[in-house]
């Protein structure tokens, strides 16, 4: 049996080890930070309120129930020794014949460490219950207070970063100020709606859909009462103002960081296995340059010259790690039958974002197919509820966003936190 070692329990690990279940040549050990998988596409759900954190994640060990040649460890990356095949963890060691490095990206600051320090991040499932309590937090801090400047600061969101994450938590907060807020906080139902700002520093929202997907989100997004600025650059943030490139700035108490990420590095790795963004670079197969037996799939590589239709290299989305990770299972089989290996090619099947209630825009490349407004809105909400892991995470899923849709409301916007923190 091969010893096979992956790193990440995200989309392309997942996928990875699921399409090698109960093949006796492989041996397969997944190590993961945290216990569970979680479907990132809908933690900003989570963080306002509108799913609970079982609906989007699923404990790994209940996963891999009944594979009997799939095993869990719950530790972190610290070294990797290729001329050993050892890895080592927090926790312990480990012996690889294959390693695989599945491990997605971190929140990019840029080198911003005001920023870093201050502003929420939203890449985690921690991040979204840490979101979720620091913004509920503030609110009720705004029914209090009585200087209106403070009150102001407490109740502005600036969002930054233009892309799926930013257009659909700007959206959903300029929909729960239209409702929730004015029904529940009855202490601010006079002040007229939160300050929501989303930025970008580009010429356009949704950069890589189409122009009618811009448009469409653009004139969506300012009926909702969201202040866009584009071609706008963050450049410091101190827990009270958010500073720009141009010289202005905004007054808030909360910046929401959806502006980059960036792969991670590897101690044990040489420096020449690194490409642009700090991602791995790979060859067809998804071989790690420089590293012998060890992969890399996912958000955390880079496949450059050989996908004709991608040839800087393909976009850090689920749909690439899901077909990455199924394609390296195949090829790891191939290899133990001396068959030959198929090449890396990336099936686009479209991308989507969520606006608001009834609204979204969905492009289909292949077909040169535009969608929006209910139809892309129901198409997100089908193929989201379809990507969930589980049958349960579904039902869940699917009966939160129907009381969601008939109420314009939901119940989980509960404060739980495991210590109690001052909230500045």
């Amino acid at each position: 049996m091969k010893k096979i070692v992956i790193i990440g329990g995200g989309f392309a690990g997942i996928n990875l080890a699921n399409s090698l279940a109960n093949v006796n040549d492989f041996e397969i050990t997944l190590v993961d930070k945290n216990n569970y998988n979680f479907f990132p596409p809908l933690i900003y759900q989570v963080a306002t309120g509108f799913l609970e954190t079982s609906s989007i994640a699923y404990p790994f060990r209940k996963l891999f129930k009944g594979k009997k040649n799939i095993h869990f460890w719950l530790g972190e990356f610290v070294e990797v020794v290729p001329e050993e095949c050892k890895l080592i963890l927090s926790n312990g060691t480990l012996y690889y014949d294959y390693l695989v490095f599945a491990t997605g990206t971190e929140t990019n600051y840029f080198g911003m460490e005001n920023v870093k320090k201050h502003a929420i991040p939203m890449k985690t499932l921690d991040d979204a219950l840490n979101m979720r309590n620091i913004l509920l937090q503030r609110i009720e801090k705004a029914t209090i207070t009585t200087n209106k400047s403070e009150k102001k600061k407490l109740l502005t969101m600036v969002i930054a970063g233009g892309g799926p994450t930013g257009v659909e938590v700007s959206g959903m907060f300029a929909e729960m100020s239209k409702t929730i807020i004015q029904k529940e906080y009855p202490e601010l139902a006079n002040l007229g709606h939160t300050e929501i700002y989303l930025i970008d520093g580009g010429k356009s929202l949704l950069a890589p859909m189409s122009e009618k997907s811009q448009r469409y989100t653009y004139q969506s997004l300012e009926k909702l009462g969201v202040q866009i600025k584009l071609n706008t650059q963050v450049v410091d943030y101190d827990g009270e103002k958010v500073s720009f490139k141009d010289g202005t700035y905004i007054k808030t108490k909360n910046l929401i960081w959806a502006a980059g990420v960036s792969a991670m590095t590897f101690k044990g790795l040489p420096l020449e296995s690194y490409g642009r963004a700090k991602r791995l670079l790979v060859d067809a197969n998804n071989q790690v340059k420089g590293a012998p037996d060890i992969y890399a799939i996912g958000d955390t590589c880079l496949l450059e010259g050989v996908d004709e239709k991608f040839p800087q290299g393909h976009p850090q989305v689920a749909q690439v790690a899901i077909q990455q990770g199924k394609n390296l299972a195949r090829n790891f089989k191939a290899m133990q039958a001396n068959k030959p290996l198929q090449a890396f090619r990336y099936q686009d099947r479209g991308s989507m974002a969520i606006i608001g209630k009834a609204k979204a825009v969905a492009d289909i490349p292949n077909q040169k197919l535009h969608f929006d407004g209910f139809l892309a809105w129901a198409m997100w909400l089908f193929i989201h509820i379809m990507s969930l892991i589980n049958y349960r995470n579904r039902l869940k899923t699917l009966y939160n966003w129907s009381v969601a849709y008939f109420t314009n409301d939901q119940s989980l916007r509960m404060i739980v936190r495991p210590k109690e923190k001052e909230i500045n």
